[in-house]
């Protein structure tokens, strides 16, 4: 899934551009799922937005939500909050390790940081489709 495709309630797109991303941001961050995608084999996915508590608990019912969680990666990011998660599936998971996930985290917390949102998801997405390797 990239940035957008959730669905409503009502069956419209969500106003993605009433969000935190410029639709040039939208677009990189679009492009960068793409890569890491065909790059590795597995499926990554962004949500940004609120997360209710337990933050991972939360992350994690996201990520069992997705079409194929045992080789999905999830990067959820609560601005608001300043919470992020980074939840991989079974199969992902042996490709990206949980000290690689904390890295890639650890990358992108220095990025929301300094006020770069869409840069710091770029630079995860890489991070983690680079160590997770050739399909």
């Amino acid at each position: 899934m990239t940035v957008g495709d959730m669905q409503t309630g009502t069956g419209n797109p969500p106003d993605v551009l009433d969000g935190p991303f410029s639709t040039r941001q939208l677009l990189r961050i679009d492009e960068a799922l793409r890569l890491a995608d065909q790059g590795t084999g597995l499926v990554f996915s962004v949500y940004v937005g609120g997360l209710d508590e337990p933050i991972r608990e939360h992350a994690e019912r996201l990520h069992r939500q997705l079409a194929d969680p045992d080789r999905s990666v999830l990067i959820a990011v609560s601005p608001n909050q300043r919470q992020l998660e980074v939840v991989t599936g079974r199969h992902a998971r042996k490709r990206i390790p949980d000290t690689y996930a904390r890295l890639a985290a650890l990358s992108m917390v220095a990025a929301f940081g300094g006020g770069d949102l869409a840069g710091g998801i770029i630079n995860g997405l890489d991070q983690l489709a680079s160590h997770a390797g050739r399909a």
